[in-house]
């Protein structure tokens, strides 16, 4: 049986670089035939690699790049990237490349190659810290002296709590010693934002919260991304996105979105269970929907599906063999639950589902600021990640509110479902009530304003927390249909918006006004006053 044909890679390097890297990828694997020169080659390439040393200008690599692909296509391009690229997450993800690999080692260069080599994509960005240096914290900047006497203020300050801390640790006996260091400690911290509120920098403040590192300061800019593609269909893409959610769900999330979040009430167990469970019902959604020709009935197929998605879902996270007593008798969580749960209702916000279903049903391009993309370049597939990451987040919020309605009336639920802190009546109506003090608001006031804006707001997992991300769309077909009352909060922006430029301009000629008046009436007749009351003092001192 004659032995497999060597698969040949093109490798472009600096000399000494192509060389030792050539040795430990045909070292590891026989199979690899790697060449360093184009004009060596017998044949086509299977792929091509690109090391860069350094980049001066990224317009030039993205050029390079085209010619590249178009010279060796069909091989894959495969570009290594230096650490200490200055370079956004857009920019380096818009590179025409099929693999972008930074910060990488042999061993995970070599799986990387056997994924292009198989047809997919893979994305690796782990940017280093610039200059090859570590950023030095704020504390070793020098400051003046109005900020080491602010720093000084700061440090008495947070040595008296810590005091109180401690002996708050253990509750003194006495209810009237307690309620006096609990309240000297509520002043010390109120005098510890009054004093950075005043006089502090920011980075005090921030610093003094929370101590700074430089993976926190550059977390926007340094984002690490990971992406690998199996293939270019679309089961792939969703396949990506779906394991990039479920390590996202999985380390936990913290709320960053600026609101309450009715999950945050539910055990951490029990929320990490309930997204887990909503992904993997909309895995088998996604399974159905494959299977059929819903193009043109999408949206009314995938209404009809929520529901028992929903339910589906609760089933799973409430776990199907438990019983909890109620009134003395056992009874079955799930069924309880589903019977007193309403999980019929929709949220407003959330987009059209076709965009987020057709490029992973049909494999349709997704529309990333004004370009028609492929779902398996990484910049469409980071935004329909954040349609499944918005639809995941509001779902679960229709259904935590519904727990937490239904632990209202079942005590004994709390335990099993709510976090410690709710276990109380009080905190748990409290919960409920800012809840739905806060969609009342929403729907009434904020929500008027988003649409006459034409912005909508998704939420996205993102660096261990559920972010909130401002889109703007053209939203005119929803601002019709709004109530009678929102479209006067809608009619009082428009006013606004209206009036200000003729407000600012009464207001500058009032100052103008006010100016002339100051100076050239009121300013003059006091100094004819002033001039007055000097010649009479004159003709006294001359008299005398």
């Amino acid at each position: 049986m004659a032995a497999s044909s060597p698969v040949r890679i093109l490798l472009l390097a600096p000399k000494l670089l192509g060389e030792s890297l050539a040795l430990q990828l045909t070292s590891k694997n026989s199979d690899l035939d790697v060449i360093l020169r184009p004009e060596a080659l017998v044949g086509h390439p299977k792929l091509v690699i690109w090391s860069i040393d350094a980049v001066s200008s990224l317009a030039a690599v993205r050029h390079e790049a085209f010619i590249l692909q178009e010279r060796w296509q069909p091989a894959p391009l495969l570009l290594l990237l230096p650490a200490d690229l200055s370079a956004s997450k857009d920019a380096l993800l818009a590179l025409p490349a099929a693999g972008l690999l930074q910060n990488c080692d042999v061993n995970t260069l070599q799986e990387v190659i056997a994924t292009l080599l198989a047809g997919g994509r893979v994305i690796r960005l782990q940017p280093g810290a610039p200059d090859g240096g570590v950023r030095q914290p704020f504390s070793d900047q020098a400051m003046g002296v109005g900020h080491w006497l602010l720093m000084s203020g700061l440090q008495q300050i947070s040595n008296d709590l810590q005091v109180i801390d401690a002996l708050l640790a253990d509750p003194p006996a006495e209810h009237l010693w307690r309620w006096m260091l609990e309240g000297r400690r509520r002043e010390l911290r109120s005098a510890r934002a009054l004093l950075l509120w005043l006089w502090g920098p920011i980075q005090l403040a921030v610093d003094h919260a929370q101590p700074l590192s430089s993976d926190a300061v550059d977390a926007g800019r340094d984002e690490t991304v990971s992406i690998t593609l199996r293939d270019r269909q679309g089961m792939a893409v969703w396949d990506a996105i779906r394991d990039r959610l479920d390590r996202s769900v999985g380390v936990g999330l913290g709320n960053a979105t600026g609101r309450l979040l009715a999950i945050e009430g539910l055990h951490p167990e029990r929320r990490r269970d309930l997204l887990f469970a909503l992904l993997q019902q909309l895995d088998q959604v996604l399974q159905q929907l494959r299977g059929q020709d819903v193009a043109n009935a999408l949206p009314q197929r995938w209404d009809s599906l929520q529901e028992d998605l929903r339910r589906q879902a609760l089933s799973t996270m409430a776990g199907t063999y438990v019983q909890l007593p109620q009134n003395g008798t056992l009874r079955p969580v799930v069924a309880q639950l589903l019977t007193r749960s309403d999980l019929s209702g929709s949220d407003q916000d959330l987009p059209d589902p076709a965009r987020m279903l057709m490029p992973l049903l049909k494999d349709q391009p997704v529309l990333v600021e004004g370009q028609l993309l492929p779902a398996d370049d990484p910049r469409a597939l980071l935004q329909l990640e954040t349609l499944v990451s918005n639809w995941l987040v509001r779902t679960a919020e229709l259904i935590g509110a519904e727990l937490l309605d239904a632990c209202g009336e079942w005590p004994e639920l709390r335990r099993y479902l709510l976090r410690d802190s709710l276990l109380s009546t009080r905190e748990l109506d409290r919960l409920r009530n800012q809840l739905n003090s806060q969609i009342r608001w929403s729907d009434w006031v904020e929500r008027p304003i988003q649409l006459y804006e034409s912005q909508r707001t998704l939420f996205q997992l993102q660096h261990g927390r559920i972010a909130p991300l401002l889109l703007t769309e053209p939203r005119d077909q929803e601002l019709n249909q709004l109530g009678w009352w929102q479209r006067q909060v809608a009619l009082l922006v428009e006013t606004r918006d209206a009036l200000a430029p003729q407000v600012q301009t009464l207001v500058r000629r009032l100052g103008d006004l006010l100016v002339v008046l100051l100076t050239q009436v009121i300013g003059r007749a006091i100094g004819l006053i002033g001039r007055g009351i000097a010649q009479g003092m004159g003709r006294s001192l001359g008299r005398g």
